[in-house]
């Protein structure tokens, strides 16, 4: 009799347990991120039509993981607000910059209170009047949403993580490749990782470790296809397995903008603080350890010198990227210089010269004028140089409309014309051409041109496996990969590698603060 009444006792625990379980309410969380890096030393800005905005429920059309039948959508009450990425560009006007965090406020104050919120931000982000634009844009939440909502935060591995973006922050991460395949998988993490802790109730991570480590440098130099960059980035996720860590990150920080915050970072966070503070210091002495072994990814040469190798290879199509003017790092994407060159090389005079695509030069008013002439008709006009005219002025094309196509999201139009054997993209507005179909839409076959001239850094996949062989370029503009000719004034020094010879720095753990510990 007693058997029975223990195992009826334990079916009614087990009932009660369950009842509970179901009956618990789901965590409210907000989702809310502006993403854009912006360099200080471009002549650009960007102001609001830079951003493509989403808001409300079109915010989840945007990860994956979030769709209506996935398994993280129901695990919680979700309330997007405003999410906003921008091809990166020059610095972000301050009347922009107020008008997307002030309606993100706004759009959070209606649904309050919230037990989490993602927040999604890339970290590199300039504004004018601003050092720090995501350390304020996380405060000015925080003062609507309360320092006990959790807030876990995934950034891009080229944002910078400021000491007081640690502290209003609970959970962060980063990328952990370089290009970013791995980018939806990132904030899969972020979000995953705060769910986790909301529904077993722990909560807010009882250390956050932060690491300032004095070193500037640009992607093309860190990426993760190969080493050193490799290497130290398999080092984060064994991190991560340890008892008492949540998650690791290495940002590498963002080398275009002039700013105290710009250098690379170590973070972990979790309840050990031995394992917290000494994941940290590890990653940190490994970061350090092989800061002399950073080279570019690519073969790196004068322009001069890589269309020289480029007609003289038999491999096609040979890529050249045009690194200084990136639109994807925050260059203009107007910078003439390269094109210029090019065409004043007697190689490509003729139309029977090597064939060669370049990508691209905005110029609003050619664009118009090869409407105007159409599809095969002459047209000659200047385009480029509108925003960035410090190294060339607007570069004459006088050539045949080879092709228009009109819709594009980033472009809206794009014309090709030919210029002796080059084919010259020339868009309504700048855009990064990083797939195949971006050629092949406007009837152009990179495979079987001689060369692939490219507004770009490392090559992003679509890009390197088409490639036959490829250098870089080390041209002009707003994100000059020889970072000793951008003139920093503001970053803090010493700072490696502009200053090679200095001391080793402390990379002990500084412990940040919790946001509901934070003194008022």
């Amino acid at each position: 009799m007693n058997k029975f009444i223990a195992i009826l006792f334990t079916i009614l625990v087990s009932i009660s347990c369950s009842t509970k379980e179901e009956s618990r309410p789901l965590p409210r969380i907000a989702i809310a991120g502006l993403a854009i890096e912006s360099s200080t030393f471009s002549p650009a800005t960007s102001d609001v039509a830079a951003f493509r905005t989403r808001e409300g429920d079109d915010i989840f059309n945007y990860y994956p993981f979030l769709d209506s039948a996935s398994t993280d959508r129901g695990r919680a009450e979700w309330f997007p607000t405003l999410r906003g990425h921008a091809i990166p560009g020059g610095i972000v006007t301050r009347e922009a910059y107020e008008e997307l965090v002030g309606k993100t406020l706004d759009m959070l104050k209606e649904n309050l209170p919230y037990d989490g919120l993602f927040f999604d931000i890339h970290g590199a982000m300039s504004v004018v009047g601003l050092d720090d634009p995501e350390g304020d844009f996380i405060i000015r939440v925080r003062e609507v949403v309360g320092p006990e909502t959790l807030i876990s935060t995934s950034m891009d591995l080229h944002g910078n993580v400021s000491w007081r973006l640690a502290e209003n922050t609970d959970l962060i991460t980063c990328y952990r490749m370089a290009p970013h395949e791995d980018a939806l998988e990132s904030k899969q993490r972020a979000v995953e990782n705060m769910l986790d802790r909301l529904e077993s109730g722990k909560g807010k991570p009882a250390y956050k470790a932060w690491i300032p480590v004095p070193i500037l440098l640009p992607g093309e130099k860190t990426s993760t296809r190969i080493d050193p960059g490799k290497s130290l980035y398999a080092k984060v996720d064994p991190m991560t397995k340890k008892e008492g860590v949540i998650d690791a990150a290495i940002w590498i920080g963002y080398a275009w903008a002039d700013e105290p915050r710009n250098h690379a970072v170590v973070m972990v966070t979790g309840d050990d603080e031995k394992a917290v503070t000494e994941s940290a210091e590890e990653l940190a002495q490994s970061f350090w350890d092989v800061r002399n072994e950073f080279e570019f990814v690519a073969p790196v040469a004068t322009l001069e010198e890589s269309l020289d190798m480029a007609i003289a290879s038999d491999k096609k199509p040979f890529m050249i990227s045009d690194m200084g003017d990136n639109p994807t790092a925050g260059g203009a994407g107007d910078v003439t210089w390269t094109l210029t060159e090019i065409l004043k090389r007697p190689e490509f005079k003729s139309e029977n010269g090597p064939t060669l695509i370049y990508a691209s030069i905005p110029g609003p008013e050619f664009v118009e004028k090869a409407i105007e002439a159409g599809v095969g008709g002459k047209v000659e006009g200047t385009a480029g140089a509108a925003i960035d005219d410090r190294f060339a002025p607007p570069v004459m094309l006088n050539g045949t409309v080879e092709a228009i196509k009109e819709g594009d999201g980033a472009a809206e139009v794009e014309v090709v014309v030919k210029v002796g054997s080059v084919h010259v993209i020339v868009t309504k507005k700048r855009k990064p051409y990083h797939n195949e179909s971006d050629f092949t839409d406007l009837g152009l076959k990179p495979r079987e041109a001689d060369i692939v001239v490219v507004k770009i850094g490392y090559l992003v996949p679509e890009l390197y496996d088409m490639r036959a062989d490829w250098v870089m370029a080390l041209t002009p503009g707003g994100v000059d990969q020889d970072l000793e000719r951008l003139g920093y004034k503001r970053i803090n020094r010493p700072m490696f590698p502009l200053d090679k010879d200095m001391a080793d720095p402390d990379l002990k753990a500084k412990l940040v603060p919790a946001a509901d510990k934070l003194q008022k």
